[in-house]
């Protein structure tokens, strides 16, 4: 009798060590995944002030140079609907393992480079990790956070998601004024390797394998239907609106037309369990208004990661330096805000962070409508703090409250969906501001403006379309739930 009593007083006190030997294990397992997905974000938008460097190092047009960018985001579109397959067909570890070789790999082969053909096949095998990075990430957070306290790590992630993008141009900018751009990739080796060696090591899995079966035949319609969006959106971006030898709206037609049927095929599958990106987490409502907000607030964001060095560069006159500094400022306030933004969350809900973010937002962008040729760079500066906390506001309720809404069968797939969704949306925010602006400049200049005049003309049209979409945030914003799940959920937060 006395054996046993002493037996579960053992067992009593092994409960709390092993309760917290497992939340050491899970903190390590984020941590290393939110340092490892900050790299290959960062990574990112690293080209954004760069191409012209490139094109006068390398010897290259424009519109060869642009698809060291296009075919970057064109690996990405192909690459992440896959993602919802393979994080449930191989162990988190041996997913981490490969998304950090082909990121580690591209980035030595970019850094080696002797010329643009190299460079672009690297930005490719750079892209297949990073396509990998951000889903592995959320899903991996979905299956270890506890509901209650998810708002607080998705803030966290949403640094990630927001500092990044907004660092990649400032740190481009001014490795580009001291050293050779060579430099963007040999900087970001010894972290790759670091989280590469550390994940080898230290990495344990944690999450459920599956034997689902690859459906072969919606892999090439995926790639073909999202590619095709994807590359249609950037060709408008990359040739200012111009077409080249085909009609712009060719691939994003096709692209169109293939995802319909890629689409069907995924319905249909979904029930069986043997579809690529199970689109049954559209079937839930909060999760449906969630990504459309997402999808929103991306091309706001991608919109403006553009739009604005433009204006400070052609307009105002300023460096490529200066243009990425004035980024620096709103990507650190959407850093401080997101943890603040979670805790927040956990303990009021989405929809009163979502309101409020989308006004701040839509306010950022009505402000950016007033720019001119004698605006300040303080006013700028400003506008682009304004658009930064909005952002903030929006990101981590959405994340937490998309993902916190679907079975768990489903994070992977969902977790695909939102990586989908914001590498369309990003490419065709970018697509249809820049293709305004240009349609914009050329009737200017037709009708005798000055360049000047007339780029800043152009950008005000392209603001006040993204202002205008701004509104659209703010009355998706009132359907925004509460995952049920979550604390406080049932009562429509």
């Amino acid at each position: 009798m006395h054996a046993d009593d002493s037996q579960v007083a053992g067992t009593a006190a092994d409960q709390p060590e092993a309760e917290a030997a497992l939340a050491a294990r899970n903190r390590l397992v984020i941590g290393l995944l939110m340092i490892s997905t900050f790299t290959v974000i960062l990574n990112e938008t690293l080209m954004s002030v760069a191409l012209p460097r490139l094109m006068a190092d390398l010897g290259v047009t424009a519109n060869a140079a642009q698809w060291l960018t296009t075919a970057f985001l064109l690996t990405m579109a192909v690459v992440i609907p896959v993602t919802g397959f393979l994080l449930q067909r191989l162990a988190t570890r041996t997913v981490f393992l490969m998304a950090m070789s082909f990121f580690t790999l591209g980035t030595a082969v970019c850094a080696l480079s002797p010329s643009l053909v190299p460079l672009v096949m690297g930005r490719v095998i750079q892209a297949m990790g990073t396509a990998i990075m951000m889903p592995l990430l959320m899903t991996t957070v979905m299956a270890l956070v506890p509901a209650e306290s998810r708002g607080k790590t998705m803030g966290n992630i949403s640094i990630v998601i927001s500092v990044a993008p907004a660092i990649g141009p400032t740190l481009s900018g001014f490795i580009l004024q001291y050293f050779e751009w060579r430099w963007m990739f040999v900087m970001m080796l010894p972290i790759a390797l670091g989280a590469l060696t550390m994940g080898y090591f230290r990495l344990v899995n944690v999450n459920e394998v599956t034997d689902r079966k690859l459906d072969i035949i919606s892999v090439p319609l995926s790639a073909l239907g999202f590619g095709g969006l994807v590359y249609g959106f950037s060709a408008i971006g990359e040739g200012h609106g111009e077409g080249g030898p085909l009609p712009l709206w060719l691939p994003i037609a096709v692209g169109a037309l293939v995802l319909v049927i890629f689409v069907w095929r995924q319905l249909k599958l979904g029930p069986k369990e043997r579809a690529l990106l199970d689109l049954r987490t559209l079937g839930v409502r909060v999760f449906t208004v969630s990504v459309i907000m997402m999808g929103l607030a991306m091309m706001a964001l991608f919109g403006m990661i553009m739009l604005l060095p433009l204006f400070v560069q052609n307009v105002l006159g300023y460096s490529t330096l200066h243009a990425g500094l004035l980024m620096l400022p709103g990507g650190l306030l959407m850093g401080i805000s997101s943890p603040i933004v979670g805790r927040l969350f956990d303990r009021v809900g989405a929809r009163k962070l979502v309101i409020p973010g989308a006004t701040i937002v839509s306010a950022g962008l009505w402000t950016m409508t007033l720019l001119t040729p004698t605006s300040t760079m303080f006013v700028v500066l400003g506008a682009h703090m304004l658009l930064s906390i909005g952002l903030a506001m929006l990101f981590t309720p959405l994340f937490t409250s998309s993902l916190g809404s679907l079975p768990k069968h489903l994070y992977s797939h969902g977790s695909a969906v939102i990586g989908t969704v914001q590498q369309v949306s990003g490419a065709a925010g970018i697509a249809i501001f820049v293709s305004v602006m240009s349609l914009r400049i050329g009737r200017e200049t037709e009708a005798g403006a000055e360049l000047i005049p007339a780029m800043a003309a152009g950008l005000h049209q392209a603001f006040t379309l993204a202002a205008s979409i701004s509104l659209l945030l703010i009355v998706a914003g009132f359907f925004v739930r509460r995952p049920p799940d979550a604390p406080g959920g049932s009562h429509g937060h």
